[in-house]
């Protein structure tokens, strides 16, 4: 990495800096006036992710309201699904509903994955549009969620407390949960390669219920899924950074660390600093990990908490981030006060 690189390029290389690339999950959302305004433009969630224009200017409108050191893709983790042939729609106050896939005979209704980028081309429109209409010193992150997250949903048919109904299936069929886990696992890799070619300078994974596994399931559904597609990209695109968030994972970080072949892992708001620092930074760049209530509480608070994470992992490679995705309660002020925490 040159001086001239990407601040957040930089630090996925390894890089400690003196002040960290930030950017927050989530960052483009309802939190903002002119997300709101964009989103009841666009008519419904799904509409806005397959409009390239509406989707590259949401994702644009935190970036030029505050100067993040990166640009995450406006996408939905459940598009693959979609792509798939999974029946996917968003109900106003509760959240996502898919038709559920629970036997063969659901799997076997399943599209073949090279189908799914007739529905995701608009996906890899807005990753081309954002890759030119980006500052120069602003990173392009494109992204997925991982399969045991992805197929949680699509055996539930909705999001759950528990993940119980994947649990379950896991254990009773299991057959039929390795055989969709496979099949989302190869849609991820393509979805992602389709993001890479498009423009995307890094990927993250988002593993987001992947603390609702046991310890013997943690190996086969989360970190294996993980590390095959991280493999397979860096067999594609050598030079390609990869982010995955094994969120909730607990003692189960070190593993992934070993073994996923990430660059960086995005830690929750529950890792501990100084184990982190201690037990991850030296293998890997961590990012993470402020609680995303504090994005609602603001105050001294939030700087305390900015300023007690940048200290105890600033001197290794380090993004700053939050432990999960910003809330639409967030105020868009104590965006601007966690920036000038972090930046000084």
């Amino acid at each position: 990495m040159t001086p001239n690189a990407k601040p957040l390029l930089r630090a996925l290389a390894g890089e400690a800096l003196p002040t960290p690339p930030v950017w927050l999950m989530r960052q483009a959302g309802r939190y903002l006036p002119e997300y709101r305004a964009t989103r009841e433009k666009a008519g419904s969630f799904l509409d806005l992710c397959y409009n390239p224009e509406l989707a590259t200017e949401v994702t644009l409108q935190p970036i030029q309201r505050f100067g993040f050191d990166a640009a995450i893709l406006f996408a939905d983790i459940l598009l693959v699904p979609q792509a798939l042939g999974a029946d996917v729609t968003f109900v106003q106050g509760e959240g996502p509903r898919l038709s559920t896939v629970t036997s063969p005979e659901d799997l076997a209704r399943l599209g073949p994955v090279d189908a799914i980028h007739d529905t995701l081309s608009p996906v890899y429109e807005t990753v081309s549009r954002l890759s030119t209409a980006l500052p120069s010193d602003v990173t392009l992150i494109g992204f997925a969620g991982a399969p045991w997250t992805v197929a949680t949903y699509m055996i539930a048919g909705r999001g759950t407390p528990s993940q119980e109904p994947a649990r379950r299936l896991l254990m009773q069929q299991p057959e039929v949960f390795f055989a969709l886990l496979d099949k989302i696992t190869d849609a991820t890799i393509e979805y992602l390669s389709r993001q890479v070619e498009a423009g995307a300078e890094v990927v993250k994974l988002f593993d987001s219920w992947a603390g609702s596994l046991s310890a013997p399931d943690f190996g086969p559904v989360c970190l294996e899924p993980n590390r095959r597609i991280i493999s397979e990209l860096k067999s594609r695109y050598p030079n390609l950074p990869v982010i995955a968030f094994p969120r909730g994972a607990g003692g189960a970080y070190e593993r992934f660390v070993a073994e996923s072949g990430a660059d960086c892992v995005g830690l929750d708001q529950h890792v501990p600093l100084d184990w982190a620092r201690e037990r991850l930074q030296p293998k890997i760049c961590v990012q993470g990990n402020l609680d995303p209530m504090l994005m609602v509480e603001g105050g001294e608070k939030l700087d305390r908490a900015a300023k007690t994470i940048c200290e105890t992992l600033g001197d290794g490679p380090f993004v700053f981030n939050l432990g999960h995705g910003i809330t639409p309660d967030a105020d868009p002020a104590n965006v601007e006060r966690l920036l000038r925490a972090v930046r000084g």
